[in-house]
């Protein structure tokens, strides 16, 4: 490819104007499922002094952040605009950060960066993150990650010690104020180190000890909390050890066959745990594999390294040692995707300039169509839950609750029988049954009255 056939600041126009291209159908999205939880039917968000009444709390940036854009008036439209500009930050960091990574300059400080970068921004598994309104909890912590990780590398090749001793420790705490899987940074900046300036661990290690007290200062006080210890309680109670490694090797294969390789999105995947135990462990084996490659190419091909090892780095926090009820999510794979994305610029990088150009618009075109028509799927509450039970149509929870957005928009039969479908793949589906029990006594007193 042409090392040098857009000047930075076009680099970066094309890649405001892309994201913006297809994220604008967003802002036609509605609240959806965990919105109403957690912004629309939470009086703690609705004001800056309930936010404050509310303290301590977990995760108190995020939740200051809906305070904003509840408070702004324009509606979802308002939450909308603040996610797509957290987006379009990370994305702006990717760009700036894989450019830092290619140096001493080379091929790689052209196109393939731009393409990374727009891989990173256009995938449409960054729709959870960014349309579904209180994925936002992704969206922010991860530009607050990413700029702590620029303020640390920009700190440190120019031998600016304020910030990345201090602006980089601070811009974690944020993103550990907005969610707690930002844990991952100074491990991140240790990996940076490692393969960016090829040192030696306990010299890639020492300048990251503020970093690692203020990641030791922060588990003390989520351990300390009552609400943090209740959910870890949850959390060890929902499987045993040796089956969750189990279903995490299945939720992690699945990530990584599905949304991210094969733009299959599911806002309420199935991931089936009741397989035969070799499948497990071939599932396991080409896990092993993969990570195995990105600590063998440490040395040789450290881009390679890099986008592996970040890529299981930022899927610890979620799908490791911490027992979920939802296994799989697309928005886990949001910061997980640098990883990937950097892999797939550099493997441009080896075919030949007209082939490798030819191949990068069609890759970068496809994804963004992808993530426009996931946006549609956000409009409205049928629309999203019918999109759900398409990709998991023997899944009972997403029929109950396309059959609850159906009554909700006043179509009582459909509603009926996508009720009537939960309870047959599940009939221990409670929700179901008492939604539909509801839904019956509601006609009854109807036809009572006539």
């Amino acid at each position: 490819m042409n090392t040098r056939p857009l000047s930075v600041s076009a680099q970066v126009i094309v890649l405001v104007t892309l994201v913006v291209a297809a994220y604008l159908n967003s802002f036609d999205g509605a609240f959806q499922f965990d919105d109403y939880r957690v912004i629309v039917d939470n009086p703690r968000v609705h004001s800056w002094s309930a936010w404050l009444a509310s303290m301590p709390g977990i995760r108190p940036l995020l939740k200051l952040s809906y305070v904003l854009s509840w408070t702004v008036g324009a509606g979802s439209a308002a939450f909308h605009a603040f996610n797509l500009l957290c987006h379009l930050g990370s994305t702006l960091l990717v760009f700036v950060l894989l450019r830092r990574f290619t140096r001493p300059p080379s091929a790689m400080h052209g196109l393939p960066v731009l393409f990374a970068a727009l891989v990173f921004a256009l995938h449409p598994a960054q729709t959870e993150a960014v349309t579904y309104i209180s994925g936002r909890s992704v969206s922010f912590m991860a530009v607050c990650y990413l700029g702590a990780v620029f303020a640390y590398v920009e700190g440190r090749e120019h031998n600016r010690p304020w910030l990345h001793g201090v602006i980089s420790p601070l811009l974690f705490v944020a993103a550990m104020l907005v969610k707690e899987t930002a844990w991952t940074l100074p491990f991140a900046l240790l990996l940076w180190e490692r393969l960016q300036r090829q040192a030696a661990w306990r010299d890639a290690a020492a300048p990251l000890a503020r970093h690692f007290a203020v990641l030791a200062g922060l588990a003390a006080l989520v351990l300390s909390s009552p609400d943090y210890r209740y959910l870890l309680g949850v959390s060890l109670a929902t499987r045993p050890p040796l089956e969750n490694l189990a279903a995490q090797i299945h939720g992690v294969f699945y990530l990584i066959t599905r949304p991210l390789l094969g733009l299959q999105m599911n806002s309420d995947p199935q991931v089936s745990l009741d397989v035969p135990l070799m499948f497990t462990a071939a599932k396991a084996g080409v896990l092993a594999c993969l990570l195995w490659l990105g600590f063998h190419q440490w040395r040789q091909r450290p881009w390679l390294a890099f986008g592996i090892l970040w890529f299981f780095l930022h899927l610890l926090p979620t799908n490791s040692l911490i027992a979920r009820l939802d296994l799989a999510n697309e928005r886990q794979l949001y910061l997980a995707l640098m990883g990937p994305a950097w892999i797939a610029a550099h493997s441009l990088v080896a075919v030949p300039r007209r082939a490798a150009l030819s191949m990068g618009i069609a890759v970068v075109a496809l994804l963004a169509a992808a993530t426009f028509a996931r946006n549609l799927d956000y409009r409205d509450e049928v629309r999203f839950w019918q999109a759900a039970v398409q990709a998991s149509p023997a899944k009972a929870r997403p029929w109950n609750n396309l059959g609850y957005a159906l009554q909700t928009a006043g179509r009582t039969e459909e509603a009926r029988a996508a009720y009537q479908q939960a309870l047959a793949l599940d009939p221990a589906q409670m929700q179901a049954g008492v939604n539909l029990r509801l839904l019956n006594e509601a006609r009854e007193s109807e036809d009572a009255g006539k």
